[in-house]
């Protein structure tokens, strides 16, 4: 009866209070079922991308994770070049909450993010790493009229934009600032994620522009947002994009409302959204709440979700009722061994295969951490000598992997016992010499992914049935980029004595580091001994390493 006096109120007090900070979009043509593979690979993914993203000196990260058909995830993250660390991994890690909070369900969804830093988060079912995808646009735009010769801003505005779109296919990323235009400046940001080709970067952006002057060209400001590129323009500096430059905003342009709907003109998906979400909001305040709250109740009884989805057997998940009965409830007699993060566990599927099962400390910050990378990175190695990790389980409380079993334990159980070192004649060890060399060959250039163990050690090398190495443990593992040689950490993790001189004192790593710590472990194999057992003889500081060069 009042609907358009309604809307009209609602769009008045949005211009208010509106400021952007994010342009987030939940996909309305696509849906996943809660609590099923596509939303467990997507939380994993979503859980690590902030750190993933923020460690690249590039600023950006993408990856596919499960079985290919409906569980299978790409997901993207990146943020300006060169942006802080922890500003780029806080704006990401905000993003992926806010898209985990606000998208039970959808299944391609993305969000733009504006606060200290722009940062870009997007997650599909299809691979998107390299395609142009100019639709769904979110548009916004300041309030703030320009005050001054409008032909010679305008004029500005145009040559601006023309420059700086001839630039941005190359480049990926471009901020810049016009000449001044009496006491005004044009402040413009333009990015395009890095897999499309340098034509489609800069179709994206003119597309972007040419929307933007449809809707809102007679304000100072705004914001165009697509699935593949994204433009902002405004009066003064912001996310500290532009240099040395210094100007603050206007008090009356930090708003920034979606765009009423013009005559006779379609309203962007951006529009529809934010006034739907207003009017919720600002309905309940006005009493209103009880049919919004019906509404919203009808959708979940459309959208039920369920705890009890099945899961697909491709799938890596397990659940924890499976993993607990296999190992006798954890019981002690099944207990393999223990370490830093938690402890291993012999188990048997109700199929007859053999498990081993790592459970991960509760109260073990840094084995979340760990629980993490395995899974990411050992999910995507597949070779015969390196350990097979069947699945994982998130439920609960519990951070728990699960790979193959290896019945002859690590080669230390072998090489240092007095007894069980006669097993190893030296055949054996020449074939698992090879073995190892093997497996770190597929590691540093033959697999999609080039890993850094990174902690290359007699315990974290497993014997099977047959007395073949299996490279295990990749806690401590880092993948690299196509392109890159080497990188540097602050926080140097493995295990002295097999870490070369510039890792510990640097904490510069690389093939290369491997590389070391496997000739350490070839020369235990060689001479049976451990490579501390030389500060036991003598008191000169030596080790295994430099007895060997005297």
């Amino acid at each position: 009866m009042c609907l358009n006096n309604l809307f009209s109120i609602l769009c008045l007090i949005f211009v208010v209070s509106f400021r952007f900070v994010s342009t987030q979009k939940c996909g309305d043509s696509m849906f996943f079922r809660p609590n099923g593979t596509y939303d467990t690979n997507r939380r994993l993914v979503l859980s690590t991308l902030a750190s993933n993203v923020s460690s690249r000196k590039d600023r950006f990260y993408n990856v596919s994770v499960g079985e290919e058909g409906p569980g299978r995830i790409y997901a993207l993250g990146l943020c300006i070049p060169e942006t802080d660390p922890k500003v780029c991994s806080d704006c990401i890690q905000a993003a992926s909450e806010g898209l985990l909070k606000n998208c039970p369900n959808q299944t391609d969804s993305f969000d733009w993010r504006g606060d200290k830093t722009l940062c870009f988060v997007r997650y599909t079912n299809s691979s998107f790493f390299n395609k142009i995808d100019l639709e769904p646009t979110l548009t916004f735009y300041n309030m703030r009229r320009f005050r001054g010769d409008l032909t010679n801003y305008n004029r500005t505005w145009d040559a601006l934009m023309k420059f700086m779109i001839t630039r941005v296919g190359q480049l990926k990323y471009l901020a810049d600032v016009s000449p001044e235009i009496g006491s005004d400046r044009i402040y413009t940001l333009m990015q395009c994620i890095p897999g499309i080709s340098s034509s489609d970067c800069e179709t994206c952006i003119d597309l972007s522009v040419r929307n933007y002057q449809r809707c809102c060209s007679s304000f100072v400001g705004g914001v165009v947002a697509k699935p593949v590129c994204f433009f902002r323009w405004d009066g003064y500096d912001y996310l500290g994009a532009f240099g040395n430059t210094q100007s603050s905003p206007p008090q009356e342009s930090q708003p920034m409302p979606l765009p009423p709907p013009p005559d006779g003109k379609k309203i962007s998906t951006g529009a529809i959204v934010g006034i739907v979400v207003s009017a919720v909001t600002l309905v309940v305040l006005l009493t209103l709440g009880l049919v919004i709250w019906k509404r919203r109740q009808s959708y979940k009884t459309l959208n039920p979700q369920t705890d009890d989805d099945m899961i697909s057997p491709q799938s890596l998940q397990f659940d924890f009722a499976t993993i607990e009965a296999a190992t006798d409830k954890f019981s002690s007699n099944n207990k393999l061994g223990q370490g830093g993060f938690g402890d291993v566990y012999k188990g048997m599927l109700p199929n007859e295969t053999e498990i081993a099962v790592k459970r991960l400390s509760r109260n073990s910050g840094q084995g979340t951490q760990e629980f993490k990378n395995e899974v990411v990175i050992v999910a995507k190695l597949q070779h015969k000598n390196l350990v097979r990790l069947l699945g994982f389980c998130l439920e609960r409380d519990e951070k728990i992997l699960v790979y193959e079993f290896v019945p002859n334990k690590s080669l230390d159980y072998f090489l240092f016992d007095p007894t069980k070192k006669s097993q190893l004649d030296w055949k054996r060890r020449y074939n698992i010499i090879g073995g190892i060399t093997r497996g770190l060959l597929y590691l540093h250039q033959d697999s999609r992914l080039t890993i850094i163990h990174r902690d290359i050690k007699a315990s974290n090398i497993l014997i099977d049935a047959d007395m073949n190495p299996k490279i295990a443990d990749f806690g401590m593992a880092r993948n690299f980029r196509v392109d890159q040689t080497e990188d540097n950490t602050g926080r140097v993790v493995g295990t002295f004595g097999y870490m070369p001189p510039e890792y510990v004192t640097h904490g510069q790593f690389s093939t290369k580091s491997d590389v070391y710590s496997f000739g350490v472990l070839v020369l235990e194999i060689v001479c049976g001994k451990k490579n501390s057992s030389f500060y036991q003889i003598d008191d000169s500081g030596g080790n295994l390493v430099t007895h060997a060069l005297e």
